[in-house]
């Protein structure tokens, strides 16, 4: 526990109504979106760069762990405090600090949360692309943390590919800068992209640099209801062969689209075995002849039904069905685990039907959906967590998935990160040198071993 002269001068830098450590709020910040929970000791909101070193210098001292955290919405438990200590919520380093449109770049505290960095750009005409799902309520210093993705991520690529520059501060308490505005940059080792995904285990973002890039002109989202999967597998294979670069390329398997039409009656069709949401942007010249030439390939490839969405209400209403994927399949039973796992594309359908395969093995509903453009499945495994048999099954079945990706040349996360939920398989995957590697970069830049401590690789 803190003793009460740490608390003191703790309190000190940030204030006795920054400083929670009452046990009813307490428990408001011990989970997120995985299933492991674990109170932290206290909650502290800092507001500055320099509160934030302040706070490390005193956690490095008393070698308190620190588990950094923005909106909490992480799925492989990277924001619960599994060691206790202190949870450093950036919730109110939540400003935008420069939009440069000369330099196409912006500076932003890690608090922003992305969608609302989003509407400052469009109304400029600018657009930051990496879209991850909770994009309405995560944060842009988890967005970097967990190097977040999303549809777009098929043309323009995840968080990485638009990071220059990072304000970072160590576990001793230093500030380090890294990077910056330019688009070229290769002085020294890459540090940026080093604390890009590190899941706030080597350092504590306190402000991010990023890319910007013109803002399309329009757009089209094509919806195709496919009577098989195996077809739907071979219109995305064949997509890109036809020379067409979409936004988002997403896949539903006919579990999900049933759950969804049940809880949203969107009027999906539940016949279908598949459904693909094909999106393509630009200038409108080129966006409507693509838009042709996508309408002719799922027809050619066995789509029974084609729908074109070309205004905004359209479109949004097209991408209702992937968005109301996650809260139709929560409703289903008490718990609901969202795997993720990336293999290439060529294999996507045969990990479709290996899931299913896995399902049936351990007598679970696991629905899916896929970013299929970049091979990212999202096999979602409906559950109680207070079944302590099922949740035996549950636990093979999530490591019988991320092996078989791994088997099929694939990764164990494309997007939601290892944390605590997939931290024992990581060596299976990169191997014993690189695992060692992993941990003597950790053990650099946090010899105490106190930020995020038990995240991304055991060090003890």
């Amino acid at each position: 526990m803190l003793d009460q002269k740490v608390k003191k001068e703790l309190k000190a830098v940030v204030g006795d109504r920054r400083y929670i450590d009452n046990q009813e709020d307490l428990l408001l910040y011990s989970y997120d979106g995985f299933t492991v929970q674990a109170m932290p000791e206290a909650v502290l909101l800092p507001v500055s760069t320099e509160e934030v070193s302040r706070i490390m210098r005193v956690a490095c001292r008393e070698k308190i762990p620190v588990t950094a955290r923005g909106a909490g919405t992480n799925l492989a438990g990277g924001s619960v405090a599994v060691k206790g200590g202190i949870v450093l919520v950036f919730t109110k380093m939540n400003q935008i600090l420069e939009i440069d449109k000369a330099s196409r770049a912006a500076v932003v505290q890690p608090g922003v949360v992305n969608m609302e960095l989003q509407k400052e750009l469009a109304r400029q005409g600018l657009y930051y692309p990496p879209d991850p799902g909770s994009m309405a309520v995560s944060t842009m210093g988890g967005n970097v943390a967990e190097n977040a993705g999303g549809p777009r991520a098929v043309k323009y690529g995840v968080t990485k590919d638009y990071l220059l520059g990072l304000e970072v501060v160590l576990a001793s308490g230093e500030v380090m800068r890294t990077g910056g505005k330019t688009l070229k940059n290769v002085t020294g080792y890459n540090l940026t992209q080093l604390f890009c995904g590190s899941e706030g285990t080597l350092g504590l973002i306190t402000e991010i640099t990023v890319k910007l890039i013109p803002l399309p002109e329009t757009k089209r989202t094509l919806q195709a209801a496919y009577g098989s999967l195996s077809d739907a597998g071979k219109t995305i294979a064949k997509v890109f062969e036809i020379g067409i670069l979409p936004v988002a390329l997403e896949i539903l398997d006919k579990v999900c689209i049933n759950i969804i039409e049940d809880h949203a009656h969107l009027g999906l069709p539940r016949e279908a075995e598949a459904l693909l949401l094909i999106e393509v942007d630009g200038p409108e010249a080129a966006v409507a002849a693509q838009s042709e030439r996508l309408t002719a390939l799922c027809r050619e490839m066995g789509a029974h039904e084609i729908t074109t969405a070309r205004t905004m209400p359209e479109i949004d209403e097209v991408w209702r069905a992937r968005r109301s994927a996650y809260g139709a399949l929560a409703r289903l039973r008490t718990t609901m685990i969202a795997e993720d796992c990336t293999v290439p594309i060529g294999n996507l359908v045969a990990m479709f039907q290996e899931v299913a395969r896995i399902a049936e093995k351990h007598r679970l509903l696991i629905p899916v959906l896929a970013h299929a453009g970049d091979g990212n499945l999202h096999p979602q495994i409906i559950t109680d967590i207070n079944d302590t048999e099922e949740m035996e099954r549950v636990a093979k079945a999530m490591d019988e998935i991320s092996i078989k990706a791994v088997e099929m040349g694939g990764t164990l996360t494309g997007e939601h990160g290892i944390g605590i939920a997939k931290r024992d398989m990581v060596p299976f995957e990169i191997g014993p040198a690189a695992t060692e590697i992993t941990r003597k970069l950790k053990m650099a830049f946090d010899p105490h071993n106190i930020l995020n401590p038990d995240k991304v690789v055991r060090i003890a």
